[in-house]
Order: structure tokens, then sequence, then C-alpha cells
């Protein structure tokens, strides 16, 4: 049992040994692969070194016989010169011993360059350039101009092959003309020395013909290639589109998205801040809401247009970088001219200036409640129950005012009735700043223009209206025309009315003496009514005119009628 015992102890012993001495040997083994690894991966960068070193002394040796060659070049050229017989061939060469001695100055530099593993050009003096904002605009636009320029090649070679064509088109029959008359003139001409001497021209000209012919046939041909290289016009589109996205699609795109996601951001930070701003909620914007919000507009404009330079110039798309500072250029140019009324918007704006928010304005010749100033502003009339979105620069030239409650903002509703200056009398059925449309009696309708029916000065029945009906009677009842006359009158006239059911829209009713005519004494009806009667405007009329003769007919009035007396001389 000891024995049993004391080998299992010493399996238990052994089994962690073992583990460590197994863990060690792994550490080992790991330490080992990483030490190969390590002196591999060194021996590698020793020998691209040595294979950096070759090959920058083949390039050196290289740019030595180069620079041999070049200066054996020039002692020949130097030579020629000195030999050469006429200023023509003196410039020629020498032109060429400039050429020449570039080449030469550019493979020093270059032998330095990659001798000293530096650029050298930071060692050399330069005097400050003067600033030239032109020169740097233009510096910046210049790729865009020249991707126009590329783009626009074959369009521009085309047309200027076509206005070639069409000039020696005209060329070709005037050089036609002028060598047949010279051997028209050579058969006809007797005299020899007449005949020697158009002998003479006539190669010359038929050298014009020739050249002309040949340059036309030439241009016809190369017109002729590049149509038949030219593909279909949608195939050319299509080709343009796909070549565009394929190049520069993605920096145009991510452009948009910056663009769209900086105007959102900023618009919902904009937001944001203002509601935490007091005075947000009330019904007219206070001048600091104004401001912040106006200033977060002019941000969001120039943020937005940063963001798609700063996507094309991480892009390194310079085409697109420089048609964009030249779509910028041209906004600033354009700014610059209306700047004023800018400045004159931004005062609208921030409700400062003659037009402001909660005031009454003219606009088409009807009254309008500001409701709101903005890029988009919103004007309202209570009456006409319409609201009307306008831009800001249709305000630029008017003039808002304080106004009363009581200040009516249109003569009349929808269902009113109304009388015009011509005499037309009508319900209204339609209104708005643009048109009115009354119903007449009997139901034929009839439309004006607002200003016109504004003119007509409408008199609006519908709150309430009076009556005032003139009734005359003889002469002969002139003792009681001022006293119990009017007084019967009033009473019959107040109890017709009773009896035809108008007492209850009735307002007043008076009877008073107006005048003494020429032939009769005459009174005056006065009757207030209400509003909601203004359709029986007219048979009301009537009717206070039949009462009244009733009433005469009752009392015995006689009634008076105009006579024509005739004197005898």
């Amino acid at each position: 049992m000891k024995k049993v015992i004391l080998f299992l102890v010493c399996i238990l012993v052994m089994v962690p040994a073992s583990a460590g001495f197994a863990e060690d040997k792994k550490a080992d083994g790991k330490s080992d692969v990483q030490q190969t690894v390590n002196k591999k991966a060194q021996e590698a960068a020793e020998a691209a070194e040595e294979e950096r070193e070759k090959s920058t002394l083949e390039m050196l040796y290289s740019i030595e016989a180069l620079k041999n060659d070049l200066k054996k070049r020039m002692t020949e050229k130097k030579m020629m010169i000195k030999k050469a017989g006429s200023e023509t061939e003196k410039g020629t060469l020498t032109g060429e011993l400039e050429a020449i001695d570039k080449q030469l100055a550019n493979a020093v530099r270059d032998f330095e360059r990659i001798a000293t593993g530096v650029d050298i050009t930071l060692f050399d003096k330069k005097e400050p350039e003067p600033f030239n904002w032109k020169n740097e605009v233009l510096s910046l636009a210049e790729p865009g101009i020249l991707e126009i320029k590329r783009m626009t090649v074959k369009a521009r070679n085309k047309s200027k092959l076509k206005d070639k064509r069409s000039s020696y088109e005209e060329l070709l029959p005037v050089a036609v003309k002028a060598r047949t008359r010279i051997e028209g003139l050579i058969k006809e001409a007797n005299d020899k020395m007449l005949q020697k001497s158009l002998k003479e021209i006539l190669p010359e000209y038929k050298g014009v013909e020739s050249q002309i012919a040949n340059k036309l046939d030439l241009i016809r041909m190369q017109l002729d290639e590049i149509e038949r290289e030219e593909a279909s016009v949608i195939d050319s589109t299509q080709d343009s589109v796909k070549h565009f996205f394929r190049t520069r699609g993605l920096s145009l795109t991510i452009a948009v998205v910056a663009c769209l996601g900086v105007i959102l951001l900023l618009r919902l930070l904009g937001r944001n801040i203002l509601k935490m701003m007091p005075g947000y909620k009330s019904k007219y914007r206070p001048f600091h809401i104004r401001l912040v919000e106006l200033i977060f507009q002019g941000l969001t404009i120039v943020f937005s247009l940063l963001s798609v330079v700063i996507v094309f110039y991480i892009f390194e798309d310079w085409v697109l970088l420089s048609l964009c500072i030249i779509l910028l250029m041209g906004l600033v140019w354009a700014a610059k001219s209306t700047l004023p009324k800018y400045v004159n918007q931004s005062r609208l704006i921030l409700n400062i200036g003659a037009v402001r928010e909660g005031e009454r304005i003219m606009y088409h010749g009807v009254p309008w409640l500001v409701k709101q100033i903005n890029f988009y502003s919103i004007l309202e009339n209570p009456t006409l129950g319409i609201k009307l979105r306008i831009p800001i620069e249709d305000l630029l030239d008017k003039t808002s005012r304080e106004f009363h409650r009581s200040e009516a903002w249109f003569p009349c509703r929808k269902d009113d009735w109304v009388i015009l200056s011509d005499g037309t009398r009508g319900g209204v059925v339609h209104l708005s700043h643009e048109t009115v449309e009354l119903v007449l009696r009997g139901g034929s309708r009839k439309t004006y223009l607002t200003s016109d029916f504004l003119a007509m000065t409408p008199l609006n029945l519908s709150v309430n209206f009076r009556l005032k009906v003139p009734f005359g009677i003889g002469y002969v009842h002139q003792g009681d025309a001022t006293s119990s006359i009017p007084e019967r009158l009033q009473a019959h006239l107040q109890a017709q009315i009773e009896a035809e059911g108008y007492a209850d829209d009735m307002l007043n009713l008076k009877v008073e003496f107006a005048e003494a005519g020429a032939c009769s004494l005459d009174m005056v009806v006065i009757a207030d009514f209400k509003g909601k009667v203004a359709p029986l405007y007219n048979r009301l009329r009537r009717a206070i005119q039949r009462w009244c003769v009733d009433a005469a007919s009752i009392h015995n009035w006689e009634i008076p009628f105009p006579q024509m007396v005739i004197h005898k001389g």
C-alpha cells in the first residue's frame, strides 16, 4: 500500500513539472522562430538597400554619360556656328545650342538630386514673388478651363476645318478663273513676247490652284474621317455620361451628400438653438431670434459650399475643384452688383426695414396683414380669408404701418349684398385679391377685377342700410304739411310694416317735411333696416311708396303732378 501511495505522489509531482518543461520548450521554440523571422527581414532590408545603391549608381553612370554626350554636342554646335555662312543658319544653330544647354543644366541638377538623395532646390535662394491675386485666381481656375477645352477640342477642330473648307471653296473658283484667263490670253495673243510673259506667270497660278485644291481635298478627307469616327448623338452622350461617372462620379456624389449633410446638420442645430432662446414662441419673432436665424442661414450657405470644395480637394479632383471655384467666382461677382438689395432684404428679415411683421400693407390694391417676413414672406387678409406667399423682393419698395382693430380689410364679405356706383346691386358669391363675382336678381352673374370693384366704391347693405323715399302732397294741405300730416303718415307706415312682417327688421322709421317744391310740399320717409333684409332693398322702397299712396287715399291728401302753364303775351 505504501508503494502505491508513493507511486501516485511521484506522478502528481512529475505532471506539473513536465507541463512546465513543455511550456518552456514551447516558449523557446517561439523565440527561435521570432529570431529567424527577424534575421530574414534584416537580410531582406540589407538586400533591398544594396539593390537601391546599385540602381542609384547605374542611374548616376547613365546621367554622367548623358552629360558627356551633351557637352560634346555643344562643342560641335559651337564649331558649326563659327563656320556658318549666313545669319539665318547661325540663328537656327544658336537655338539648338540653347536647347542643349538647358538639357545639360537639367542633367546636372538630376545628378546632384540622385547623388544627395534630397531636393537640392530647397537650398536655392528664391526671391519672393510679388503677390498678384488675379494670377492666383486664374491658376486655381486653370484646370477647369483646360478640361472644358479638352472636352470641346473635337467640336472646335471640326468647326475650324469647316471654316477653312468654306474659305478654300471660295478661293478655288477664283484661282481657276485666273488660270483659265491666262491660258485664253496665250491662245489669243499674236505677239511672241506677250505669249512668253504670260507663259512665265502661268505656272505660278497653276501652282496656286493646285495648292488650294490639295488643301481642300485634305480638309474634306479630315472632315469625312471625323464624321466616320463620330458616334451617334445618343451613343456619344451615353459614353460621356459613363466616362464622367467612371472618373469623377464618386467625388461628385460624395460632394453632393456632404453638402446636403451640412445643410441638414446646420438647420437642425439652428432650430434646436432657437427653441432654447427666449421669445421663440412669440407671435412675432423678436430681433435676437431673427438675427440668429439669419446668421445660421449665412453659415449654411458658406459651409455647404466649403464642404464641396473640401471633398474635391481631398479626392484631388482639380478639374471639379476649379469648376467649383469658377462658379463661386461668378456668384461673388454677381453678388457685388446686388449687394445693396441683399442688405435691404436682411433689414426686412431682421424686422427693422420699411415693412414689419404685424403691420398693414397695400399689395395689389388690397390691404394685407404682414404675418411673417422671410425669404418667402406670408401676407394675410382676414376678411378675404386668403394667405399669399410672396418673395421678399416684392416687399423692397413697400411700406407698412400700424393699424386699428376697427379698420376694415375689405368693404364686403362673401354673401354680402352691395350696390356699386354704376347702380349694380348684387350678392357677393366669390371674392379674392384678383376678382369679385356678384349674383344679380334673377340669377345672372357679373365679375369685376378687384381693383375695378374697389374703384366703384361698393355700398355694403348687409351691415345695415337706410331708405330715403320722397313723397309730395298738394299745397291745399299747407296748414297741416309740417305738423299732423307727417305724424299720420308715419303711423300708417308703422302699421303697414308690422302688418307685412317687417317690424322685427326695422331699426328706425321717421317722416319729416323736406321742402316746398315747385308743385308740391315734399315729405321724406327715412327707414333704417337690418342687413339681413338687404336682398329686399328695392322691394322695400317700392312698398314704402305704395303705403304712402294708400295713406293719401285714406286721408284724402291731394297728390300733385307736374303742370305746364302757358302765359299769353
